[in-house]
């Protein structure tokens, strides 16, 4: 009788193990897809094999015949590794022996080994699938990967329980127009805008929670900054001293997150030419003289002083760096105005909230703040906006019962990538977008 180990010994070796220089002059296996097959001349051929941490180098001559082996084929290599400082990784392969897994159906429609792809967005998104293979454009998922590992690793170092909330959910967190109906059965429901409301009923029972997953907002738009289906990095967590916990909170993880990266995807940072921000040294301004300090700096008009519009976003980040050479700043008490019902009012000035921004490079990647913790200050609070209290007895059953000061925030993890990689547009830093006219795949 066999049993399962959990252990599938296959006698192949990975970029990581090669690298540790033990296996230099010996035989070894390894698989990968082939990357590209560059014939030399004089029966020398080199076949770039696509690993799923990076590329090795393979040299193959007369005794190997790898002509019938097409790019892209799956195939298992055996050969003698050497060091080689002009391959990539400073190694190759000295192939002896190669063996075909699968072949493709058809060529590749665009050359995924080539160092630049010069296609334009919609054609790039369709073709997406097989894009996705180009070193540079794999490199930034392994960025935004790393950033969700150090996002977890970071809060569970921090007393943090990981939890996961529904995505059908009964009413919006945020409120408004922007929110995707569905029917439930026989029930009116919605794709949630956020895990707000169970995020803060899990304070009372961890006191600090986490959730990495998506969330939905039906905004109809189509900005190089907006989805309508993106990964936010959320955090909730009680006993706070006040809101001004959270934002050390969140600085506490862009320190963590930058270090890995520098630590473990040097190579991708490397592909990208990424330089990491100062993450030691993040500046913090209040809502209103952040406005005053880029209006009168460049020039431009407050025309609304109730929010951010995008270009201020712009001149603040311009602003921080011209002045304190910051990448990020920290944008304090939002109008009670464009801050959603939970968010607590300033006891000092109750035109503002106990919230904030952060901005990375001009453009916002996180909200948060302290919430209402007092049942009867969040009723109020809600008949103040015109809302129905009745309609969220489930989500004040906390407040009713008892919670302790609290706060948090939610990071949207492609706006992170994007601005992080010095992307473009944020399709760019999404797997599979969404927006208004993309459906697939």
């Amino acid at each position: 009788m066999k049993f399962v180990t959990g252990i599938t010994e296959t006698g192949r070796l990975e970029l990581a193990e090669l690298k540790s220089g033990t296996y230099f002059g010996k035989e070894i296996t390894v698989h990968g897809a082939v990357h590209a097959n560059r014939p030399m001349g004089g029966g020398l051929t080199f076949l770039t094999l696509r690993k799923k941490d990076g590329v090795l180098q393979c040299v193959c001559d007369g005794a190997v015949d790898v002509s019938g082996i097409p790019e892209e084929s799956a195939v298992i290599v055996t050969g003698v590794l050497r060091e080689e400082e002009r391959a990539p990784g400073g190694m190759e392969v000295h192939v002896s022996g190669i063996e075909v897994l699968s072949r493709p159906a058809e060529p590749m429609p665009v050359p995924v080994n080539k160092w630049k792809l010069s296609l334009n967005l919609d054609t790039e998104l369709g073709l997406r699938p097989v894009i996705l293979r180009h070193l540079k454009k794999r490199s930034v998922f392994q960025i935004q990967a790393g950033l969700g590992r150090a996002f977890r690793e970071y809060l569970e170092g921090q007393g943090f329980t990981e939890i996961h909330t529904p995505k059908i959910v009964h009413a919006g967190a945020e409120g408004g127009s922007n929110i995707f109906r569905l029917e439930y059965f026989t029930r009116k429901a919605f794709l949630g805008q956020s895990p707000q409301f169970y995020k803060q009923m899990m304070v009372g029972v961890y006191e600090r929670v986490f959730e990495v997953a998506p969330v939905f907002r039906a905004e109809k738009h189509s900005t190089p900054r907006h989805l309508n289906e993106y990964t936010s990095m959320d955090f909730e967590m009680g006993y706070i001293s006040s809101f001004y916990d959270i934002i050390e909170m969140e600085s506490g993880f862009l320190r963590y997150a930058m270090k890995l990266l520098k630590k473990d995807y040097a190579a991708d940072l490397q592909r990208l030419g990424i330089e990491l921000p100062d993450v030691e040294h993040i500046p913090m301004v209040s809502f209103k003289e952040a406005k005053e300090l880029a209006s009168a700096k460049y020039g431009r008009p407050i025309r609304d002083p109730y929010d951010l519009e995008p270009e201020e976003e712009q001149n603040i980040g311009r602003y921080f760096k011209e002045e304190y050479g910051a990448d990020f700043v920290f944008v304090t008490h939002y109008p009670v105005k464009k801050r959603p019902f939970y968010a607590m009012d300033d006891p000092e000035n109750p035109k503002y909230t106990l919230s904030f921004d952060l901005l990375f490079r001009g453009m916002e990647v996180t909200t948060g703040g302290q919430r209402i913790h007092d049942y009867q200050q969040q009723v109020e609070k809600m008949l103040s906006k015109g809302m129905h209290p009745e309609e969220f007895e489930s989500y004040l059953m906390i407040h009713k019962h008892g919670m302790p000061p609290h706060g948090g925030l939610g990071i949207g993890l492609e706006r992170l990538t994007m601005k992080l990689c010095g992307l473009d547009n944020i399709r760019d830093a999404c797997l599979f977008p969404r927006d208004l006219s993309r459906l697939e795949p």
